[in-house]
């Protein structure tokens, strides 16, 4: 989630606020993060366009050497340019730009501290969060199920913002690259920010699949054995084009 906030100026905050404030001042952005910064934008506003997130909630990370670029709290992605820049280092101080980041920041830095990331996607996506209300883990209803890893876990509910949501997030992901957030949304991981939101699209196109299937009167949906999944993990390994 990520909070409204805002002066007057286009909905910016200017203040010099959150994680780091009273530090020394901030350095200036280098090439490598100048462009991070614009694939992370492109990557937002693709979230509200394919109707991943509505408005200001959701948000999206990527790592930088050790600094975390972040989309910052309450700052419609459309508005974001790139003097906009903001990033913290990975135990949350802030190193770049003046806008506060996201209230999500503990658990995008949480999944960066734990896991070989280098990007984070984090939606209120409909269908997925639906789930996450209904089950405690997503049923097998497709092999895509093995792109994130196996079965995809429900994270208990806490406060968006939070450590306990962070660390909520952060058991229900071993062995995963995605899990939901009880009543909240979902979360993803990759390599790069790309593989981070496909992942969160699969996912959420996975709830619908399973939310289509039950909702037929009588009938309940065949599911997929762990066997017939770790299959087709084995396949994945050499699914694409070789590089």
């Amino acid at each position: 989630m990520a909070e409204q906030r805002g002066d007057e100026r286009g909905g910016r905050d200017v203040r010099d606020g959150g994680p780091g404030a009273g530090e020394p001042r901030r350095r200036g952005v280098r090439p490598e993060e100048a462009s991070a910064w614009e694939d992370l934008v492109a990557t937002a506003r693709r979230t509200v366009a394919e109707g991943l997130v509505v408005g200001t909630s959701g948000n999206v990370s990527v790592r930088v050497g050790d600094t975390v670029l972040v989309t910052p709290s309450g700052v419609p992605y459309d508005r974001l340019t790139p003097g906009d820049v903001t990033g913290v280092d990975l135990d949350g101080r802030q190193v770049l730009g003046t806008l506060v980041p996201t209230s999500e920041l503990p658990m995008h830095l949480a999944v960066y501290r734990t896991a070989d990331a280098r990007a984070v996607v984090h939606t209120h996506a409909v269908h997925a969060t639906a789930v996450s209300t209904l089950v405690s883990e997503l049923p097998l209803i497709h092999y895509m199920a093995a792109a994130l890893g196996g079965p995809v876990r429900v994270a208990p509910y806490a406060t968006y913002g939070t450590d306990e949501l962070a660390e909520n997030m952060l058991r229900a992901l071993p062995g995963r690259s995605g899990c939901l957030l009880q009543n909240h949304g979902t979360v993803t991981y990759g390599a790069t920010l790309d593989q981070a939101y496909d992942r969160t699209a699969q996912l959420e196109w996975m709830c619908r699949l399973w939310l289509t299937a039950t909702s037929v009167p009588g009938m309940s949906p065949s599911l997929l054995s762990r066997e017939q999944l770790t299959e087709v993990e084995e396949r994945l390994r050499d699914y694409g084009q070789r590089r």
